[in-house]
């Protein structure tokens, strides 16, 4: 359980946990720390084979105490090695249902609230797996540390994707802004030729009107010449017949 009234100077009690703990033992040196641990020891019950001790020590290499000091004296906590019965399983089932809800834990996706809850939950099966068969509980422990660490791989994977993706997206972003300025580049080149074009065209077509002017001129001028020519053709004609045709009266011999 959790202490409170801890000194302004001292460590932070532990706070509640799903773990099943004993009741705080006062320490005021080391060798009272080991005296303390005895003597919880022999009040669990040591046979002739040191089966209890055993069951203890592996408890403490699994669950380490906890500790804090408290008005300038040192507290430890030692984990329960009473065994559990079928209603503690189904109170740890129903705390930790009150406790994700309590903080608000997610149901879903990454939730550091929801993995630590979990975790408590595991190490008091570990803990009550222990007391029955500790080869079950040492391998319990194997088993909790192996997902740790493939947790962790999959956390450090994700941190370096992370930060491969925001190392890309900063490239993106650059790589953008200089599309971005090349566009703007293109569409300046884009309307200087679009005017060049323009005034190309209007010249064009002011060439394009001059000619035709200058082409219906000069069939308008080829025409007049044509009907002159005719007309000039017509009144020499007329003058040769004229000049060709005999004389009143005349008479060709026979």
């Amino acid at each position: 359980g959790r202490r409170g009234g801890g000194s302004a100077g001292g460590m932070i009690p532990p706070v509640e946990s799903l773990v099943k703990y004993d009741k705080p033992v006062l320490v005021s040196s080391a060798k009272d720390k080991g005296k303390a641990k005895k003597t919880k020891a022999e009040a669990l019950g040591v046979d002739k084979k040191g089966k209890a001790l055993q069951t203890e020590d592996i408890l403490n290499a699994i669950l380490p105490p906890r500790e804090w000091t408290e008005d300038g004296e040192l507290w430890v906590q030692y984990v329960s090695a009473v065994p559990a019965t079928r209603s503690d399983a189904i109170s740890l089932g129903e705390s930790l249902d009150q406790r994700l809800q309590l903080r608000r834990a997610r149901d879903s996706g990454i939730c550091t609230i929801r993995e630590e809850l979990y975790a408590q939950a595991f190490d008091e099966l570990i803990r009550q797996i222990t007391i029955e068969c500790a080869e079950r509980g040492l391998l319990l422990l194997r088993i909790r540390d192996e997902a740790r660490m493939r947790i962790a791989a999959y956390q450090t994977l994700y941190e370096s994707s992370l930060a491969f993706a925001v190392r890309k997206a900063i490239l993106g972003e650059d790589a953008k802004t200089e599309i971005e300025g090349e566009i703007k580049e293109m569409t300046v080149v884009k309307k200087d030729k679009n005017k060049q074009l323009q005034e190309l065209q209007e010249r064009f077509d002011t060439l394009d009107t001059r000619e035709e002017e200058r082409w219906e001129t000069m069939k308008k001028k080829q025409f007049q010449e044509i009907r002159s020519l005719k007309d000039a053709y017509k009144n020499q004609t007329k003058q040769l017949q004229e000049l060709l045709a005999p004389p009143p009266g005349f008479v060709p011999r026979k």
